[in-house]
């Protein structure tokens, strides 16, 4: 799997998934912190890469663009820390793998995580 993380991500949470193995780049890393959210939306299409944000507003966008990728992991916790995606980013990718290949939005919170396949 490979991913790219949204500016409200730490790249700490790039950091870990690069060290277990993941194809992972931050938008910082690649000077691109001022890009347009439609415009991330087809760079992480492009390079068939999974969107780790927690801007809800990616979400929105690809539902109605009716586009079947990229896919979309949108972190709605009470604790956003690095160590609190890590450990539910985690979670979401093992149990999640089908859905994230196929293209999803997968909404993830504190308690459980929401998944939407694509098209909406």
């Amino acid at each position: 799997m490979k991913f790219l993380a949204d500016m409200g991500i730490s790249p700490r949470t790039v950091n870990w998934l690069k060290a277990a193995g993941y194809d992972a780049v931050h938008l910082v890393e690649e000077g691109l912190e001022q890009l347009a959210d439609d415009e991330i939306l087809v760079k992480s299409r492009d390079e068939g890469r999974i969107l780790l944000t927690v801007d809800l507003d990616f979400g929105y966008l690809l539902a109605v663009s009716g586009e079947t990728l990229p896919s979309v992991i949108l972190f709605r916790l009470g604790n956003e820390s690095y160590e609190m995606i890590n450990q539910r980013l985690s979670e979401v990718v093992s149990q999640c793998t089908e859905d994230l290949e196929a293209g999803a939005i997968i909404s993830v919170s504190d308690q459980a995580f929401r998944v939407r396949r694509l098209p909406i």
